[in-house]
């Protein structure tokens, strides 16, 4: 008699056949315009389980743009650390009048959570991975979890760890997609003037890859666009973009 499959066995299988969707998305669709990339997944490859991930910084406005034009009630998961800069959370409410977007979902780190890892708020200055992990990871796992697949404004130019990016990517049971990889800088330039998209008011200053406000800082001339998060520390990601969501999503199944 054949044994039954463990909970585990199954979340493996589940996960190579997402593996094996997002390469062959990729490789059929990857080359589209950003535009032709969002209309798909949203009217055909996901309809109806497909939010956006904005974190309302530098390069924000082109995703939410596109994405409106698209479908205005599309969700939008927007991740309140309690640790943003005051010009994010302005920035995040005029692009929802701007746009017209119905369906920002707010989420928050668990109390619990932040009571017992992080009682007096300074975590970031001893552990900002478990900082990240506890104000980031954990609440963009929960956040995404009712969807099948989500939208990012990630690109290749933004940083060395990224160079690589595919359109279509696979985390756990999910598929994360990034319409605008390719893109350039200079593409990036041109549809916000083309379009006299807002600009987040912190980009003036400096700032071109927007996190929370003790680990953000400026970027100096020459330097990679995110440069400027946890200066001075190895850290290059908040952990969202890398196997700890994955985690995260997998306990949450178990």
């Amino acid at each position: 008699m054949l044994a039954k499959p463990r909970p585990l066995d199954r979340i493996v299988d589940v996960e190579a056949g997402i593996a094996a969707e997002a390469a062959g998305l990729d490789a059929l669709y990857g080359h589209l315009k950003p535009l032709e990339i969002i209309e798909r997944s949203a009217r055909e490859f996901f309809h109806g389980e497909i939010a956006a991930v904005s974190s309302f910084g530098a390069d924000s406005a082109v995703l939410l743009h596109m994405t409106a034009k698209i479908d205005r009630t599309l969700p939008v998961i927007f991740l309140d650390t309690g640790k943003h800069f005051e010009e994010t959370l302005g920035y995040r409410d005029a692009l929802v009048a701007d746009f017209g977007l119905t369906d920002i979902r707010v989420i928050t780190p668990e109390e619990a959570a932040l009571e017992r890892i992080d009682p007096t708020g300074n975590l970031n200055e001893t552990d900002t991975d478990a900082c990240c992990d506890v104000r980031k990871v954990e609440p963009l796992a929960r956040g995404v979890e009712p969807f099948r697949a989500w939208f990012t404004g990630r690109k290749r130019f933004q940083a060395t760890t990224r160079a690589a990016l595919p359109v279509f990517e696979a985390v756990g049971s999910r598929i994360r997609i990034n319409p605008l990889a390719h893109w350039t800088t200079a593409d990036q330039a041109n549809y916000m003037r083309a379009h006299a998209l807002r600009e987040n008011p912190l980009v003036a200053y400096g700032y071109l890859s927007i996190g929370c406000f003790p680990c953000t800082q400026p970027v100096q001339p020459g330097e990679d666009a995110r440069s400027g998060r946890w200066a001075g520390h190895a850290k290059t990601e908040c952990g969202i973009h890398l196997s700890g969501l994955e985690k995260s999503l997998t306990d949450a199944s178990l």
